[in-house]
C-alpha cells in the first residue's frame, strides 16, 4: 500500500507545484525549463520509490500514476468544473489591440511574447492588429487577428 500512497502524494504535490507555476506549451520551454524537468523527474523517481526499487514497486507506482491520470480525465469529460479546475480556462490578454496588463502578469507573459506568437502564427508585427491574444489551456497563445 506503500508505493499507492507514495505516487498519489506526489502526483498531487506535482499538479499544484505545476499549477503555481503556470501554464507553458511545450514547444515554449527554454532548455533550462526541459533541464530542470529532467531534475523533477530524478528527484520525484527517489521519492517514489523510497528504499524499494523491485520491479513490483516500480510497476505499482506506475499503474497508480496513471490510475488517478485516467480516472481524472474520466471525470472531467462528465463533470466540466473538474476540467476547469485541473486544466484551467482560457485567459484573454489582449483585447481590441489593448494588453490587458493584470491577466498578463497572472500568465507571466510580457508584450513580446504576444508579439512572437502574432508573428509566428498569423505574421502580425503590431498590437493594433491584434483583436484578441488568448492563452489557452495549454499554454499556448491564440491569436485573432482584427477584420480590414
Amino acid at each position: 500500500m506503500d508505493p499507492v500512497l507514495r505516487a498519489t502524494a506526489i502526483y498531487i504535490s506535482l499538479f499544484l507545484v505545476f499549477r503555481i507555476a503556470g501554464r507553458r506549451s511545450l514547444p515554449e520551454i527554454t532548455p533550462f525549463d526541459f533541464v530542470l524537468l529532467l531534475i523533477i523527474g530524478e528527484s520525484t523517481q527517489q521519492a517514489l520509490l523510497g528504499e524499494d526499487f523491485s520491479m513490483t514497486n516500480a510497476l505499482l507506482t506506475i499503474m497508480t500514476l496513471l490510475f488517478i491520470d485516467v480516472m481524472l480525465s474520466v471525470a472531467k469529460t462528465y463533470w466540466p468544473g473538474i476540467g476547469r479546475l485541473l486544466d484551467g480556462v482560457p485567459t484573454v490578454i489582449v483585447a481590441d489591440g489593448k494588453p490587458l496588463h493584470r491577466e498578463m502578469r497572472k500568465a507571466r507573459l510580457s508584450i513580446d511574447d504576444v508579439l512572437h506568437s502574432a508573428r509566428q502564427t498569423q505574421g502580425i508585427d503590431r498590437l493594433e492588429e491584434i483583436k484578441y491574444a488568448v492563452v489557452e489551456t495549454s499554454g499556448g497563445i491564440s491569436i485573432v487577428p482584427r477584420k480590414g
